[in-house]
């Protein structure tokens, strides 16, 4: 069983956000099976950098349309953005030096942290970019 399941109560109604969205799903769904399903640290270590990576990505996407349209929450919604990925990074060299496991918890703040970004801040955009011809 999938750890988030994609529905349309995720959907920010930007089909280039949602496709990203679902894809940072994927990835944390991906993670923890391997996690559940016991795989090396090397398989989990590549889902880590992966995600890590398709994050910075995403956010980088995000915030070129929030500079393009001039989105007045760009700022707030930049420093979310951020408090993640130095989260994710801080656990990801934490991990690659042994000194810690993938665990529930972490796969708790992962999770939640994604679907409470989704459901609160970017929803906040969808009326935004949907007035700017952006679907």
């Amino acid at each position: 069983m999938a750890l988030i399941e994609w529905d349309d109560s995720l959907s920010v109604k930007v089909s280039i956000f949602d496709n990203q969205h679902r894809r940072l799903v994927d990835l944390i769904n991906s993670l923890n099976e391997a996690m559940r399903d016991g795989k090396g640290r090397d398989v989990i270590g590549s889902i880590i950098k992966e995600l890590s990576n398709y994050a910075v990505m995403h956010f980088g996407t995000e915030e070129s349309y929030f500079k393009k349209y001039h989105y007045a929450d760009a700022q707030q919604h930049i420093a979310e953005h951020r408090a993640f990925v130095e989260e994710v990074e801080r656990f990801r060299k934490e991990f690659d030096a042994g000194s810690i496991g993938l665990s529930i918890k972490v796969m708790s703040f992962l999770s939640n942290w994604l679907k409470n970004h989704i459901m609160g801040t970017d929803k906040k955009y969808t009326p935004f970019f949907n007035q700017h011809g952006v679907t």
